[in-house]
């Protein structure tokens, strides 16, 4: 039986992707946030899932408001409700280090960050059992232009610098990374699950920025300058996915990104 799950986002980069995917097997509702806070209860309590992929600039760049909190209105709307609500929140939650766990210390130290932190907390409290929390890393995927952008990507910014002829050479930096498809793979596999809680989303391992610089720019047949970034600048962190990988038990892995950072490149530089 197909689940019914409102996608919150028409115009996110993650609302649309996980449209896209989730259609394949379930019926989506693809709409904005001003539409969903208008729906009636009753037209609501017919779905099985709400996944929001929208906010605002003020809850992105400010200190926290309710007011700019659209996780805790929807979770204020459903409460009473059979539906279930996964929220997108961020692996910035954490103290920067090596294998974090759902369970290590957090330490946000930007109003984002904070202003998640607290979300989660609330939503906890509001749902209990009917909330899933995704802690994402950083993930990989083209954004198209017509979606809306609060946060630039990782490759947003590498392809800026690619057509000023410039990558950052960052020769001991790492973060963790995710592909946008793998991320929508395990979405829905964690909703076919009806799983609920607090899970890393990663690939779990050290991705070198000069790696998948080099998967990336795979394809560029122009030449480039190499600028050395100042170490102390990085965000170096791994996520320890231990507890997503037991529960899904999927393919996960740095070769498949690598794989799926070529074939971006092949798309980024077709034109070019």
């Amino acid at each position: 039986m197909k689940n019914k799950i409102i996608v919150i986002g028409r115009k996110s980069f993650l609302g649309s992707n996980l449209s896209l995917y989730l259609k394949k097997k379930n019926f989506i509702l693809n709409i904005d946030y001003k539409t969903f806070i208008k729906k009636k209860l009753i037209f609501i309590d017919n779905f099985d899932y709400v996944i929001n992929c929208t906010s605002n600039q003020s809850y992105v760049e400010n200190k926290y408001l309710k007011k700019n909190d659209f996780d805790l209105a929807i979770a204020n709307k459903i409460k009473k409700l059979n539906i279930k609500m996964i929220m997108l929140s961020s692996r910035k939650v954490y103290k920067n280090g090596i294998n974090l766990k759902e369970t290590s210390l957090l330490n946000p130290t930007s109003n984002y960050s904070k202003n998640k932190l607290k979300t989660e907390k609330a939503l906890l409290g509001i749902l209990k059992e009917k909330i899933l929390i995704l802690r994402i890393s950083n993930i990989i995927g083209l954004n198209n232009k017509k979606y809306n952008k609060l946060h630039k990507l990782f490759i947003d910014v590498f392809f800026e610098n690619i057509k000023r002829g410039i990558i950052f050479n960052n020769k001991n930096s790492y973060k963790d990374f995710i592909q946008v498809t793998k991320f929508c793979e395990i979405v829905e596999k964690l909703i076919s699950l009806k799983v609920d809680g607090i899970y890393n989303v990663s690939i779990g391992k050290k991705i070198f920025l000069k790696e998948i610089v080099s998967w990336l720019n795979f394809y560029n047949k122009k030449n480039v300058r190499y600028l050395n970034l100042n170490e102390h600048l990085s965000d170096n962190f791994t996520l320890n996915n231990d507890k997503l990988m037991n529960t899904i038990k999927i393919k996960n892995t740095s070769q498949d990104l690598k794989k799926y950072c070529i074939k971006l490149s092949k798309k980024l530089f077709k034109n070019v």
